[in-house]
């Protein structure tokens, strides 16, 4: 597995997606239940999903409950984005696992997955930013500023990739490794966020 792998994976899902532009479009995976390709593909399809819902409830003429409903799938997708890279790390590890971290090897902080989370995002930015290249109806100088900030989102995908391979790489010879921690996120819990445990209390009670 390395980072050509992944990214040509997320440009598929994005291709993909865009067949239908729709965000209630079902998520099809060509790729074997339970593959690393079919983790990777459903990744980066949370990821293109949720890139059009912050588009959308950002329309100033959406309605109130049309908002209300965009910014809680933005919040359930959130949860299932960090779920599925917390995933994808448990599947590394095990790729990883015949590695011993030698005398002296450097702790990363970022997780593989978490890498790979940025280059997904990052598939995302130059698919778009290259439309706006393209786009019939705009003006030249919009076509050429966003020219010159596809070329820097392209440097950043090489460099973030060779990064990624070379962490890979330094994991397998013992001299960088790395630690999982879970999110732990608090708001989504009902049994950790005040606003919903001091609810449920009040409701009991009531």
């Amino acid at each position: 597995m390395d980072s050509l792998l992944c990214n040509s994976i997320f440009d598929q899902s994005i291709n993909d997606y865009h067949k239908t532009d729709s965000v209630d479009a079902p998520l099809k995976n060509p790729h074997p239940n339970g593959s690393i390709e079919s983790l990777l593909y459903r990744k980066n399809w949370i990821d293109t999903v949720q890139w059009h819902l912050e588009d959308i409830i950002r329309r100033p003429d959406l309605e109130t409950q049309a908002f209300i409903a965009t910014k809680r799938r933005i919040d359930l997708s959130n949860q299932d984005r960090t779920d599925t890279v917390e995933v994808l790390d448990d599947r590394l590890i095990e790729m990883l696992s015949g590695s011993t971290p030698k005398e002296g090897a450097r702790m990363n902080t970022e997780t593989p997955a978490w890498v790979l989370d940025r280059l997904s995002i990052l598939a995302l930015k130059l698919y778009h930013m290259r439309e706006q290249t393209e786009r019939p109806e705009a003006a030249e100088d919009h076509k050429i500023k966003c020219g010159q900030k596809l070329a820097i989102l392209e440097e950043q995908r090489a460099d973030l990739s060779r990064s990624f391979d070379e962490l890979l790489e330094d994991i397998r010879a013992g001299i960088r490794f790395t630690k999982v921690y879970r999110q732990m996120k608090m708001y989504n819990d009902s049994s950790l966020n005040p606003q919903l445990y001091s609810g449920s209390q009040k409701s009991k009670t009531s």
